[in-house]
C-alpha cells in the first residue's frame, strides 16, 4: 500500500468547492509553488490555527470576565462614589482603556517601557502580563491609559534590519555583485520576504571598515517571534555564505607596537652597548628591511 506524502489541489476538490481550494491553497507553506500540500507545511498550518484559537478563545474569556465584573461594580460605584472620588476615576479610566480603547487581546506581544511581553489576562482593573523570561508583570489599566503600547499583532509586515561591517578596500564591483546576490536570495524566498528591500553604506570608520545596513521586509509581523528570528538567522548565514563567496572580507588595520627594554648596562660589553645604542636610534628604521641581530649573545 502506497502512502502518500502530500496533499494535492485533486484531493481537495473531492470535499470542497474550486473557489474554496483556491482561497485556502495558499495558506499552506510551498504549496502554490509546488501544488502540493506537505506534511510540514500542514502540521505548521494546524499548529497555527490552534495557537490562534486558543488566543482568541482567551480574549473572548477575559472580555466577558471583564463586563461581569463591570456589572458587580455599578452598584458599588453608585452606592458609594460619593465617598471615594478618586477610585471612581481609577475605575472609569480603566473601563475607558478596556472597552474603548481596547489596544490589545489576551495573547498579543507588546512593547510597553521598552520591554517585549505577551497579554496573559485581562481585567477591569489590571492586566497580566508574560514577559520574555516568563515573569508575570501586573500593570495598572489606569497606569496604561498613559503609556505609549506598541502591538505586534496589529502590525502589518514588519521590517528588520542588519548592521554589516565590511573591509574598506573592497570594490564597487564586489559591492554591487553583494547587492545582487542577497536580490536573488530574497526573490527567491516569496514566502519570507517582500522584494523591496536596501542595501546602504553609512559610514566609513576608522578609514579601514565600512558600515552597511540591510533594510528588509518579513511577510510577517513579529507576533510569532522566534519564526521572525528563524528567518533572519537564515538570513545572516546567507549573507556569511554571500561574503565568503565574493572574498569579502574585514581587515584590521597595522598596529604600531612600541617596546621598552630595560638592560642592567654594568652586563653589557662595550661592543653590544654601541649596537643597542644604534639600534634605538631614529636611523635605524632606514635598516628595517635587513635581517634582524642578535644584539645580546
Amino acid at each position: 500500500m502506497n502512502v502518500l506524502r502530500y496533499i494535492e489541489e485533486e484531493d481537495l476538490l473531492r470535499f470542497l468547492k474550486s473557489v474554496e481550494v483556491h482561497t485556502i491553497f495558499p495558506l499552506f507553506e510551498g504549496a502554490v509553488e509546488t501544488g502540493k500540500i506537505t506534511k510540514s507545511s500542514f502540521r505548521n498550518w494546524v499548529v497555527h490555527a490552534y495557537v490562534e484559537r486558543k488566543a482568541l478563545g482567551h480574549s473572548l474569556n477575559d472580555t466577558k470576565t471583564a463586563v461581569q465584573q463591570l456589572h458587580k461594580l455599578a452598584s458599588a460605584i453608585v452606592t458609594l462614589g460619593f465617598m471615594f472620588q478618586n477610585t471612581c476615576k481609577t475605575i472609569f479610566e480603566s473601563i475607558i482603556f478596556v472597552f474603548v480603547m481596547h489596544p490589545f487581546d489576551v495573547g498579543d506581544r507588546c512593547v510597553i517601557d521598552g520591554v517585549q511581553m505577551i497579554v496573559e489576562e485581562m481585567n477591569i482593573l489590571t492586566t497580566v502580563f508574560l514577559r520574555y523570561d516568563s515573569e508575570k508583570i501586573y500593570y495598572p489599566n489606569s497606569v496604561l491609559l498613559t503609556k505609549p503600547i506598541s502591538n505586534f499583532r496589529r502590525s502589518p509586515d514588519m521590517g528588520d534590519a542588519i548592521d554589516i561591517t565590511i573591509d574598506v578596500s573592497t570594490s564597487v564591483d564586489d559591492f554591487n555583485a553583494l547587492k545582487k546576490a542577497i536580490q536573488v536570495y530574497i526573490e527567491s524566498k516569496p514566502k519570507h520576504w517582500n522584494p523591496k528591500h536596501s542595501l546602504l553604506v553609512k559610514e566609513i570608520e576608522n578609514v579601514n571598515k565600512m558600515k552597511l545596513t540591510l533594510s528588509v521586509l518579513h511577510t510577517m509581523n513579529h507576533q510569532n517571534y522566534g519564526e521572525k528570528s528563524s528567518r533572519r538567522s537564515e538570513l545572516v548565514f546567507e549573507l556569511k555564505k554571500i561574503f565568503d563567496n565574493l572574498g569579502i572580507k574585514y581587515h584590521l588595520l597595522p598596529r604600531q607596537v612600541m617596546l621598552r627594554i630595560n638592560i642592567v648596562l654594568s652586563s653589557i660589553l662595550p661592543a653590544q652597548l654601541e649596537e643597542l645604542v644604534r639600534c634605538s636610534s631614529p636611523e635605524f628604521g632606514a635598516g628595517m628591511d635587513e635581517e634582524p641581530k642578535h644584539i645580546l649573545s
